[in-house]
């Protein structure tokens, strides 16, 4: 039995809230259970430097997560003067995720930066930061069109993620934190709406899993997705 009640192929409630910032030019509140994240995603007309002259645009990521969006108040990572090697890895995941469903040279020399900031953190962040972080830069590509800043189609394809891992012996989706902390195996897979798989991030926490397992935690994951992708297609309709 999983602690929330859920049976094992059963995602915690998704929500997507598009348009919750006023000023940005993309935004999207998501929710994966009690797993709150808002998106925000802004467009600069620069590009890094190593990109000039190759008529390409960029798309990158920034995550944090607010002092209070866990059981105990964190420092800021700015007072510590740097970001943690956990904060890294997570933003460049998100970065990667969604420039694989983007056409560079179509966005223009132009860098949308997508910014994912945990308001509650209840397990799952970084999968709900790319599930929602996608319909914040599509509300961004929409609000380029708009303004005929664009002419050729930008997105390729929809984006998102989900967590997978191995409780108690069975495999589940959507770890909340009561599963995460203490899951044998714990998974995150990032897949396009056509279900070509952009990244999978795998770790045995107790046990080695095997090709079974994997197996079982791919068939969740793709089936996870496909409803996220639909949930999304919902959202920006």
């Amino acid at each position: 039995m999983r602690p929330s009640g859920r049976s094992p192929n059963e995602m915690r409630a998704v929500s997507f809230e598009p348009g919750i910032a006023k000023h940005a030019e993309g935004s999207c509140l998501v929710r994966f259970g009690d797993t709150h994240v808002l998106c925000t995603a802004s467009l600069e007309e620069r590009i890094p430097p190593w990109l000039k002259g190759r008529g390409e645009g960029w798309v990158t990521a920034e995550y944090g997560m607010l002092p209070r969006s866990t059981h105990e108040r964190m420092r800021r990572e700015a007072n510590a003067g740097k970001q943690s090697g956990r904060t890294l890895e997570i933003q460049r995941l998100i970065g990667r995720s969604l420039r694989a469903v983007v056409d560079l040279r179509s966005l223009g020399e132009r860098q949308i930066t997508v910014d994912c900031d945990v308001i509650q953190a209840d397990g799952g962040t970084r999968t709900a930061s790319i599930t929602g972080g996608w319909v914040a830069l599509h509300q961004c590509i929409q609000w380029m069109k708009a303004r005929d800043m664009i002419s050729a189609p930008v997105l390729k394809d929809h984006v998102a993620a989900i967590s997978c891992g191995i409780y108690n012996g069975n495999s589940v989706v959507d770890l909340d934190y009561a599963e995460d902390s203490t899951a044998d195996t714990d998974a995150n897979f990032v897949m396009t709406g056509k279900g070509g798989i952009c990244e999978i991030q795998g770790t045995a926490e107790g046990e080695p899993f095997s090709d079974e397992e994997f197996t079982s935690l791919l068939t969740l994951a793709r089936t996870a997705i496909a409803d996220l992708v639909e949930a999304q297609k919902k959202a920006i309709a």
